[in-house]
C-alpha cells in the first residue's frame, strides 16, 4: 500500500516487524524491506534517471535505514520516520552520473533538445518505432526532472507523483505544510510551463516530438534499442500501481502533464539476488540483528 496517502494503516505492522527482527527474526526482516524497498527504489530512479543508480542508493539508504531500526522509538509514525532518513540520504548524496552530464536548467534542457536534428517519420514508421519513441518520451521526462534542484524533485515526486497532500510530505520533509504547498505549486509549474511550450505530447502544434528525434536518439545517441531503460515489459507505471486521492483537475496542461508522469514506469517486482539477498548478507545487518 502507497505509504504516501492518508488512508496508510500499516505502520502497527510495520512496527511489529520491527520488533520481531529487532531479535533476529530474518523473515520479519526480509518482510520489511520487500514492502518498503520499492517505493524507495522508485524515488531514486525519479531523482536521478538512471536504473543502475537508483539501485545503488536504494542499497545505500535502506543499509542506513536497517541499522537505526533499534533507534525507533515510535515517537512518530513509522513511515515518516523511514523516508525522513529516505529524503536526507538523497538531499545529501553526492552527484550522481545523470545530474553531473546534465547540470543545466529547463533553458538549457530546450536548447539541448533543439540541437537533435530532427528526422520525420512517415505513420508507418512510427508504429514500426513505437517501442523506441516510447522510451525516448520517458527518458525526455526523467530528464525535465533533473532540471528541478533536487529539495523540487522530491517534492514534486513525493505530492505530484505518489499523491503525498501536505501534511504527510510537510512531516517528511521537516517543512511547514504551507511550505510543502508552495514548493510543489513551483515544481509543477515549472514542468508544465516546459511541457505547455515545447512538448508535443501535451500541445501537437509544440516544436519537440519525440518520433522527429527518435532516429538520432537511437542511432549514435544515448539510447539503445536492444537495452531500454524504462520503457519495458515488466515494469508497471504509476497510475496502474499508485491509488490515487480523488481530486479535481480543472486546467487542460495541469492534467496532460499529470497523465504523462502518471505514466511513466514503475518497478515493482525484485529478483531476490539483484537486491534481497545481497542486502540480507550485508555483515552490518547480519551483525546488528544476529539473523537466523
Amino acid at each position: 500500500m502507497n505509504p504516501f496517502l492518508t488512508s496508510y494503516q500499516s505502520d502497527d505492522d510495520d512496527k511489529a516487524l520491527i520488533q520481531k527482527a529487532i531479535k533476529g527474526d530474518k523473515s520479519s526482516l526480509e518482510s520489511l524491506i520487500k514492502k518498503h524497498q520499492p517505493y524507495v527504489y522508485n524515488i531514486a530512479w525519479k531523482m536521478v534517471q538512471m536504473p543502475d543508480d537508483a539501485q545503488d542508493l536504494t542499497q545505500e539508504v535502506m543499509v542506513k535505514v536497517i541499522t537505526n531500526l533499534s533507534k525507533f522509538r515510535g515517537d512518530s509514525q513509522f513511515r515518516t520516520w523511514l523516508y525522513r532518513i529516505v529524503v536526507n540520504h538523497f538531499l545529501q548524496m553526492k552527484k550522481q552520473k545523470r545530474e553531473t552530464l546534465v547540470n543545466e536548467d529547463f533553458n538549457g534542457f530546450a536548447e539541448r533538445l533543439g540541437k537533435i536534428p530532427d528526422i520525420p517519420l512517415t505513420e508507418l514508421e512510427q508504429e514500426e518505432k513505437a517501442t523506441e519513441i516510447r522510451e525516448l518520451n520517458i527518458a525526455c521526462m526523467s530528464g525535465m526532472l533533473l532540471c528541478l534542484t533536487r529539495e523540487q524533485r522530491l517534492v514534486y515526486i513525493l505530492g505530484e507523483m505518489f499523491n503525498a497532500d501536505h501534511n504527510i510530505g510537510a512531516e517528511i520533509l521537516e517543512i511547514s505544510k504551507a511550505n510543502f504547498r508552495v514548493r510543489l505549486f513551483r515544481a509543477r509549474k515549472d514542468i508544465q510551463n516546459f511541457m505547455a511550450n515545447q512538448c508535443s505530447w501535451v500541445n501537437q502544434n509544440n516544436p519537440c516530438k519525440c518520433h522527429k528525434k527518435v532516429t538520432v536518439a537511437f542511432n549514435g545517441g544515448p539510447l539503445d534499442s536492444k537495452n531500454l531503460l524504462f520503457n519495458r515489459k515488466e515494469f508497471s507505471n504509476f497510475r496502474q500501481h499508485i491509488a490515487q486521492d480523488a481530486q479535481e483537475v480543472n486546467d487542460l496542461v495541469e492534467e496532460k502533464v499529470q497523465a504523462l508522469h502518471a505514466g511513466l514506469p514503475y518497478r515493482e517486482n525484485f529478483d531476490k539476488k539483484d537486491f534481497l539477498d545481497e542486502f540480507i548478507s550485508d555483515k552490518r545487518v547480519t551483525a546488528l540483528f544476529n539473523l537466523n
